[in-house]
């Protein structure tokens, strides 16, 4: 059994939970799935056989006091002599080229899959796994966090942190907010993003408007019960994420799995 809270954060009636979320928590799964779908999005690329090997050096081998570097033929042009072909001189070949024939994306069995997702969804039911997690539940004692359906039919930002608010979840919104760092990489120029945390996942059934309502705070993602996957629910494959369910989207959760 859960508790239904309305939007002041008060009880107003209790339902039984799907079986979905007595799921046993499988973390080599949801890491294997989590990395799979991430695959999926890296672009494929790779060189030109020949690039940097268009030339006619070649080493001129030992005993001439140069380098044994392959260089450019000829006597009485430009390039006579210049070191080419060869990885680290101008216009040279690269040492380990990405190939295009590389095999990026990482393909999951159906069962897997939706065993994944059962497993990350029955770990939004454990108050420890949340906090394990790194989020900021405040005083937040029921999970999983049951509201009423009227939570999808927000449509201004100030509801959404109000609701938030009365609901205690709004110190995590805060945790994301205060804790934006420059990610790191190579260099010290332009063109660094910002690294933030990952704030409540709200799952509801129809979309009536509060995706745009809450799309403004930080972390906060809303996504319909079709749209759920194992990476929202675990992101960066640890399971656990602080999420907000629609009574109704626990009920069509419920029927996914039977």
């Amino acid at each position: 059994m859960a508790q239904v809270l309305n939007l002041s954060g008060k009880p107003s009636k209790k339902i039984t939970l799907p079986k979905v979320f007595e799921t046993s928590l499988r973390l080599d799964v949801i890491k294997k799935v989590v990395i799979a779908g991430q695959s999926h999005r890296i672009q494929p690329q790779g060189r030109d056989p020949m690039a940097g090997k268009r030339t006619t050096a070649e080493s001129r081998g030992t005993g001439l006091g140069i380098a044994r570097l392959p260089r450019v033929k000829g006597s009485r042009y430009r390039k006579a002599g210049q070191a080419a072909l060869a990885p680290g001189t101008v216009g040279g070949r690269q040492a380990h080229p990405p190939k295009a024939e590389k095999k990026i994306k990482k393909h999951i069995n159906k069962k897997e899959r939706k065993h994944a997702l059962a497993s990350a969804i029955a770990a939004t039911a454990n108050r420890d796994t949340v906090v394990t997690r790194g989020h900021n539940v405040g005083k937040v004692s029921e999970f999983p966090i049951a509201v009423s359906d009227k939570i999808q039919t927000l449509t201004r930002t100030k509801q959404v942190k109000k609701t938030f608010m009365q609901l205690g979840i709004w110190p995590d919104v805060l945790r994301v907010k205060n804790n934006k760092k420059v990610r790191a990489g190579k260099g010290t120029g332009r063109g660094r993003k910002m690294k933030k945390r990952v704030g409540p996942l709200i799952v509801v059934a129809e979309d009536d408007g509060i995706s745009r309502a809450a799309r403004n705070l930080p972390g906060v993602n809303v996504v319909t019960v079709e749209q759920l996957n194992t990476e929202l629910l675990a992101p960066g494959t640890h399971p656990g994420r602080l999420t907000i369910w629609s009574e109704s989207a626990i009920k069509k959760v419920g029927k996914m799995f039977i």
